[in-house]
């Protein structure tokens, strides 16, 4: 699933392509998602221009030129592609998962412009799109996730009093929406190895120092991550045609039974299902 850094790096490319672009039309070829397209969508979108492409946690948020607003999010397998008219087969892909050829049976959703068309393919349909009337909604509609790392309330008060006394393991909460937004399986693998902190520990055991830790480390690893324009699984690529580059940075992730890359560290980076998920970690370095 794409998560925070992947999406960012779809919001970036797609909004330099669609800014202040006027929807012609849209063309829906199957309203089957996760949810279903909404029945009024066509005429939401009809004759608005795109003001801007926003974000939060894992959503893209398309502002309109209304005062209204859309939202996609790509669930597991969502790809939205750039296709220009006058070349028709060349397509490029803005999302997590990238395929060379757009099988057009997934082709599920078009939005037409002058010169071309934003075209967003699903195999596994877990994505969905949703209108949104006004910006009052907008918010509301985020009440239930909490902050992204980035955001000033993601702060040394709010974690220890979210994690005191809590049970779960500190992976959980990593992936916990409500805890924190945006983070997914291969990025809290990558914090907690830079925490030095085990991901099967009871939140209930963290001290002080290792809520600091969270903090600053969510922060490092989602910036660097988008800097490096994400992380590429099954070639991933922005709109530009470049593929992610932060795979080349993991520490934990996909390296299991490697060596710690800690100099003065001997351990191996084992794999293990912790919470259904698949999780790396050092068994010497993370306590």
């Amino acid at each position: 699933m794409p998560e925070l850094p992947e999406v960012e790096v779809v919001r970036q490319s797609l909004n330099k392509k669609i800014k202040e672009k006027k929807v012609k039309k849209v063309i829906i070829r199957n309203r089957n998602l996760r949810f279903k397209v909404p029945p009024n969508f066509k005429n939401f979108l009809k004759n608005q221009k795109i003001i801007k492409v926003e974000r939060f946690s894992k959503y893209l948020i398309f502002q309109l030129s209304n005062k209204s607003f859309f939202l996609i999010h790509l669930g597991m397998s969502g790809t939205i592609h750039l296709v220009t008219m006058s070349k028709k087969t060349e397509t490029t892909n803005t999302s997590f998962y990238n395929s060379p050829i757009l099988p057009e049976k997934h082709n599920h959703l078009e939005i037409v412009f002058d010169n071309f068309r934003v075209i967003y393919n699903d195999p596994r349909r877990f994505g969905f799109f949703q209108t949104i009337a006004n910006s009052y909604l907008l918010k509301k509609r985020f009440d239930h996730l909490g902050p992204e790392p980035f955001n000033s309330n993601f702060n040394l008060n709010y974690v220890s009093s979210f994690l005191k006394n809590k049970k779960k393991n500190i992976k959980n909460f990593l992936l916990d929406q409500k805890f924190v937004s945006g983070i997914g399986n291969i990025y809290a693998s990558e914090i907690l190895y830079l925490c030095k902190i085990h991901p099967n520990k009871k939140a209930y055991l963290l001290k002080k120092k290792d809520y600091k830790k969270i903090i600053v480390n969510s922060q490092k690893v989602l910036l660097d991550a988008i800097k490096k324009g994400g992380s590429t699984i099954k070639d991933f690529k922005n709109t530009s045609g470049k593929k992610g580059d932060f795979q080349r940075n993991f520490n934990v992730y996909e390296r299991d039974s490697l060596n710690c890359k800690q100099i003065k560290c001997r351990g191996i980076i084992k794999k293990k299902v912790i919470s259904k998920r698949s999780t790396y970690f050092c068994n010497t370095c993370q306590k």
